[in-house]
Formats: C-alpha cells, structure tokens, sequence
C-alpha cells in the first residue's frame, strides 16, 4: 500500500503596513507659498536642492539645500521657497510611525539617507525589502540641536535681501557698512533692524548661516580646507 506525504500547510502570511503613507517629490518655485494649515499625520520635510523657510509653531526654521524639518502631527506650519529647487515631503501614519518628537526637528539629510529615501519613492509597499530599507531611514534620523537649523529670518525688505543672497553665499565677506549701501540704507538702520528682526546681531546671524552651511558640506564628504573656502 503506497502513501503520500500530507501536503504542509502553507506558511502564515503578515500584513506589513508601512509607517510611510507617502512620499512626494517636485521642483519648488522661487517665492512659492504654502497656506497655513496642519493635518494630524507627522511629516518630514527634506529639501534636496530648493531653500525654504518654514514657519512651524510660530518659528522660522530655515531648510537649505541638504536638510530636513520634522513637523509633529497636528501642528500649524507654512512655507515660502527662498530659492527654487527639488524637494520632498513625506508623510507618515501616526499610529505606525516610531518617530514621536512632538516638537518641530531639524535633521540632516547625508548621503545614506538621501539614497534610502530615493530608493523608497520608487520601491512599491508590496516589495520584500521595503521593511528593512524604511527601518533603516528611522535609524538615520538624528536630531539636530535646535540652533543648527532654526534661524529667524527678517520681514524687512532690506534685512531680507541681505539675508537670503548669505544664505546662498555664505562666503561673502562684505561687512555691514557695504551691505547698508548695498540696500541703501544707514549701518545704524541695518543693524538695528537685524537685532529687532532676528534676536541676533548681524555677526552672529551670519555665523549660524555659515555654521550650518560647513554641517551640510563635511557630511557629504567635503574636506575641512575646502569646506572653509566655501563658507568663508
């Protein structure tokens, strides 16, 4: 009498429900404006080459090229693109996010990262490996300490220009005097203004900016010398 093995019974399936709702990217506009609004769903806001200035629980959070903002689900924010650029926005569920940080986050976006998110916008949910690459990008961010991200940025047409043309050349040596011509104004107007606008000084304002420019450089991979050259 011959017998058969009793087939095995299949495997027991999961359901993987990814923490990343989604992931949009596009190119921002010079000038461009988001609304005001929130939503309950936390988001990561990663500017690959634009320069944004996001105002997010009644703070100027300044996201240049290589950085990214965390905004906590819930809370009110808005954004005006400084210099046009790609970015990206991920939205994530709440419930299955294992990221809690309830306040708005600064993070940098390195070159690991920045390929495993890269490589998240065109995998599908369904994808095996999916699980391992979107723990790894949790891994990855890190929070920045307040200060190396958020910055105030000035209403003032003058102190604006000022600041947005040293946000993109951080090298500029020009002192106050020449930047108050540059704008036509006195130096006493111009620095009273950038202390009333942004808390700051023009010297230590433009200390972060350039603080937070060598960041960026030395987690590509930039040597010292050079990131020093560039950020004068």
């Amino acid at each position: 009498m011959s017998t058969r093995d009793s087939p095995s019974p299949d495997p027991p399936t999961t359901s993987y429900r990814s923490p990343i709702l989604r992931i949009d990217r596009g190119t921002a506009t010079d000038h461009q404006r988001l609304p005001t609004h929130s939503h309950p769903e936390p988001m990561l806001m990663w500017s690959s080459g634009a320069t944004l200035v996001g105002v997010v629980a009644a703070r100027d959070w300044l996201v240049p090229p290589g950085y990214g903002l965390w905004v906590p689900g819930g809370v009110e924010h808005t954004g005006t693109v400084l210099h046009a650029g790609d970015m990206s926005l991920i939205t994530f569920a709440p419930d299955r996010c294992p990221i809690d940080w309830s306040e708005p986050t600064g993070v940098v976006i390195g070159p690991l990262l920045r390929e495993v998110i890269t490589h998240l916008h065109h995998v599908e949910p369904q994808e095996p490996t999916r699980p391992h690459a979107e723990a790894l990008m949790f891994e990855l961010l890190t929070p920045l300490p307040t200060h190396d991200i958020h910055v105030s940025m000035p209403a003032d047409a003058r102190v604006r220009a000022v600041a947005e043309h040293l946000i993109h050349h951080p090298s500029d040596q020009r002192e106050l005097a020449a930047w108050a011509m540059a704008v036509h104004t006195s130096v006493r107007t111009l620095s009273r203004l950038f202390r009333a606008e942004t808390g700051m000084t023009f010297a230590t304002w433009r200390t972060q900016v350039r603080i937070r420019a060598a960041i960026q450089l030395l987690a590509d991979g930039t040597t010292v010398g050079a990131t020093a050259r560039t950020v004068g």
